[in-house]
């Protein structure tokens, strides 16, 4: 009960930054986005939505969209943004939705945040029989030995599970696809601050152990020689996607 009191505590924090996670976290590869999403879908959950970084994509696909979130603040930098858009206050485990009135399900870095045995028959219960669950991070790329060293820096390790961990799903859903896409984000000094204000293993810090990881950060930008002297930063993500479907029949 402690580990789960710990998971909600750290998604509660996204409360506190809505407005640098929105300025600072990456979008989605657009190839991510149409794997995620069967051709033939129209009416589209974007679970976990946030302030809508992987909304815009499937709005940008014609697809009626609807976006749940358990946090008022981040979808009303949603609504700012992306006006018309139906936004409920909701989880994975408790979906505001109707029986099978969505043709997919899509869930970006979100899906670590949930219950997976509540969320699952949740998710299967709004989706139509033979429906798409489709999951999405950004992971960044710690094969690049100053990402790597950033990651030791911030911390976070407590919080989230290894990376290529495939996320829990399981029936009524089958079996688990899996693509992944390489790119980067292009990032400015304080950019890159910002991208560490806004995880929720920094917000939930104590204020002088928060100064010590941007300061830590900085010291890293200034001296590393793949980071002195420039003005920005590319950051090396790799984009990993799952998605299933749901059984036909699904009593």
């Amino acid at each position: 009960m402690r580990e789960r009191n710990d998971v909600t505590a750290h998604a509660r924090a996204f409360d506190q930054a809505a407005d640098v996670y929105e300025s600072s976290r990456p979008s989605y590869p657009r190839e991510a986005a149409d794997w995620l999403v069967p051709a033939d879908a129209k009416r589209v959950l974007d679970l976990g939505a946030g302030t809508g970084k992987l909304t815009r994509l499937l709005v940008d696909r014609g697809l009626d969209i609807v976006a749940v979130d358990p946090s008022a603040q981040m979808l009303g930098v949603l609504e700012r943004s992306l006006h018309g858009i139906p936004t409920h206050l909701g989880s994975g485990e408790d979906i505001p939705l109707g029986e099978a009135s969505v043709d997919a399900v899509v869930s970006g870095q979100a899906w670590h945040w949930v219950d997976a045995a509540l969320a699952v028959p949740e998710v299967a219960r709004v989706l139509r029989p033979g429906g798409t669950l489709g999951l999405v991070w950004n992971s960044r790329d710690e094969s690049v030995d100053w990402v790597a060293e950033f990651g030791r820096l911030i911390g976070g390790d407590v919080v989230y599970a290894p990376a290529n961990t495939p996320p829990r799903v399981g029936p009524p859903f089958g079996p688990l696809e899996k693509f992944d896409v390489r790119w980067s984000q292009q990032l400015t000094i304080d950019g890159l601050l910002d991208l560490v204000r806004s995880r929720s293993y920094f917000i939930t810090k104590q204020p002088d152990e928060q100064v010590a990881v941007l300061e830590s950060v900085r010291r890293l930008v200034a001296e590393h020689p793949s980071l002195a002297g420039r003005d920005t930063i590319e950051m090396p993500y790799i984009t990993e996607c799952y998605r299933t479907q749901l059984a036909n029949e699904t009593s």
